[in-house]
């Protein structure tokens, strides 16, 4: 609010405009870094094609109550395995259930699923490769510990987990979460050795700054590009290992609408009713693909040698 004793508020962009210093220097690095990194990332049409369907996935999940056309727990047996129409775009299951509508309202529970196990995986498992990586003392421990969790084959160690917890979204977020924490905690230690040697965690040191302070601060920092396109694309398994252990039983269960649950639902119609196997399987895929391809938009647009 403008007064007369302060005058109107300072911009950083008015202040960056009427200095010459290093104000101004910093701002337009910040303008011309943001600029260049959108513009990286639309010059790939996949990636647009990815963040797309991702931002429309995102939109029907928030709003599957309003604009979704049946309530997905209206029964109407009458009507079960109606082929796609007018009427039922997707068809119907085999209790005369909208498709469509259970697959907008699924999206729901497999994004918190995908995004909330990488938000785990990623907290835990780069706190700890930044530990192990930065001090050696702990490094052998930390690392032991991660190489038990990789001795279990691929999705058993989450089948292990969820079976001992439980079905239901949250134990399949920790689930899938402790599942990915090995690979953010390996690729976090190897970004964190080669980073702990260089110039200015060096002169940081000698600045008189803390361990923590210059994981913080220094580390921390140049470690954002790399785990983010590593997330990303993360996001995508942890999508695909939710579905599985719902088709397998041990995650969500009938009758919400989960995307692996109605597909291992539909396996025992798929002779007689193929759609209502075909259109959740398809939302799986089309979900993880743009994943991948956001990931690999990102890989690209956050390289500072293309």
């Amino acid at each position: 609010m403008e007064t007369a004793e302060t005058g109107p508020p300072i911009r950083l962009q008015d202040l960056a405009e009427q200095t010459n210093g290093p104000v101004a220097a910093r701002y337009q690095e910040m303008q011309s870094g943001w600029t260049r990194f959108w513009r990286k990332l639309f010059r790939s049409k996949l990636a647009c094609l990815g963040l797309i369907v991702l931002v429309t996935l995102t939109l029907i999940a928030i709003f599957s109550p309003q604009i979704a056309p049946y309530d997905w727990k209206k029964q109407s047996v009458m009507d079960r395995f109606q082929t796609p129409s007018s009427e039922h775009w997707l068809g119907t299951d085999e209790l005369g259930r909208d498709i469509l509508s259970r697959i907008m309202y699924g999206a729901r529970y497999s994004l918190v699923m995908g995004v909330g196990a990488v938000v785990l995986s990623f907290i835990v498992g780069v706190t700890l490769g930044a530990i192990a990586g930065f001090y050696r003392k702990l490094d052998s421990v930390i690392m032991r510990l991660i190489d038990i969790m990789m001795a279990f084959p691929g999705i058993l160690l989450a089948i292990a987990i969820v079976a001992a917890l439980g079905p239901g979204l949250l134990n399949i977020i920790i689930a899938i979460g402790i599942n990915e924490i090995p690979g953010f905690a390996r690729i976090t230690r190897s970004l964190v050795l080669s980073l702990r040697e260089r110039e200015f965690v060096t002169a940081a040191r000698v600045a008189g700054s803390s361990g923590p302070g210059i994981v913080r601060r220094h580390i921390f920092v140049n470690l954002v590009s790399p785990i983010t396109v590593y997330a990303s694309l993360q996001v995508s398994t942890a999508v695909l290992v939710g579905a599985t252990l719902s088709f397998l039983g041990l995650g969500i269960q009938p009758p919400i609408p989960e995307w692996g649950t109605m597909v291992s639902t539909a396996r025992e119609y798929l002779a007689i009713a193929p759609h209502t196997f075909i259109y959740p399987t398809l939302a799986i895929f089309i979900t993880v693909i743009s994943f991948n391809l956001l990931g690999d938009g990102l890989r690209d647009a956050l390289d500072p040698t293309t």
